[in-house]
């Protein structure tokens, strides 16, 4: 272990969740981009998100090994590990192989519009399982950024069918899972979340193509179809840890909040592959109300915990995951 590695420390607040919260909305906002071009590329999607969350999880180890002491890990509640395990098969191999089996048979503003209703599910399980508070004003804000995912994603334009449906399952398993992550993370520091939930749920994913009998299609990839599982899977790994960091430090329900701003990016990136870069009156208006709806959801918060430690905002009693 590399002691100057060790010695950086995030503070563990709410200001910092939420700039944690902000890279992984610009994370995921390329990676659905990118997933949904990537997926068709390899000859199934279950070799594909094997080889993907392998990637991410060999890269979450080693910032595992290089940033957390043995001694720590070793104090890990056994509890925890049950909880743990739970999050490697729910988050990290389940919900992945419905999302990417799904994604390689929809399209890309499904996918996306469909997994930014994350932060609805979140908030629904949040209250009654984590004890968390939705005043008026985070209400208001959740109703915009609804409507903020309506004008930007056309979810009219969207038909729906088999590949929407195991997405809308993968979004509710990872909802679950992230009340999980929650109040694990109250004990367990992020890395090791991290790497327990792609670790695991890499042994799962094996052990389905195992039993599957597509391992053997591992070893007949083409150089630019592990290009593109490399790619994607670097992604991944940036997107667990900035994820997992932020779930730390600040309520469920305002990281995936937050999360929804990623929605412009793969707007944007869609619009440069179409040919147009130009950002137009209804599109900036557009915009501008998912924006809102996400100021109005830091707003509430930051008027209560600002620069709080985020283990004291929502108590440790609350729910029935501990």
């Amino acid at each position: 272990m590399i002691p100057s590695f060790t010695r950086f420390r995030v503070p563990e607040t709410v200001r910092w969740g939420v700039v944690l919260a902000l890279g992984t909305a610009l994370i995921s906002g390329v990676s659905i981009y990118a997933n949904a071009f990537a997926v068709k590329q390899l000859p199934d999607p279950a070799v594909y998100t094997t080889i993907k969350n392998g990637v991410a999880a060999i890269l979450l180890l080693a910032v595992l090994g290089l940033t957390v002491r043995p001694s720590t890990i070793r104090a890990v509640p056994a509890r925890s590990w049950a909880w743990l395990l739970a999050i490697g098969v729910i988050g990290g191999s389940l919900a992945f192989l419905l999302f990417f089996n799904g994604l390689a048979q929809a399209s890309a503003p499904s996918a996306a519009f469909i997994h930014k209703t994350l932060f609805v599910w979140v908030a629904i399980l949040a209250v009654p399982l984590l004890g968390e508070r939705l005043g008026a004003v985070q209400l208001a804000a959740l109703g915009v950024l609804v409507a903020g995912q309506v004008l930007i994603l056309t979810p009219a334009n969207i038909t729906w069918g088999r590949g929407e449906t195991m997405i809308a399952a993968a979004t509710l398993l990872w909802a679950l899972e992230t009340i999980i992550a929650r109040r694990v993370l109250r004990a367990v520091p992020a890395q090791v979340v991290g790497a327990a939930r792609l670790g695991i749920g890499l042994v799962v994913l094996v052990g389905y193509l195992g039993v599957s009998g597509k391992l053997q299609a591992v070893a007949v990839l083409t150089p630019e179809q592990w290009r593109w599982a490399i790619l994607t899977g670097l992604l991944l790994s940036g997107y667990v840890a900035t994820w997992f960091g932020a779930l730390k430090r600040a309520p469920a329900s305002l990281v995936t909040a937050v999360i929804v701003l990623g929605a412009p990016v793969t707007a944007a990136l869609q619009a440069v592959q179409a040919g147009s870069i130009a950002i137009g009156p209804v599109v900036l208006g557009q915009l501008l109300v998912l924006v809102a709806g996400g100021s109005l959801a830091l707003g509430a918060v930051a008027r209560r915990s600002t620069a709080v430690p985020a283990r004291v905002v929502a108590p440790a009693s609350a729910g029935t995951l501990g």
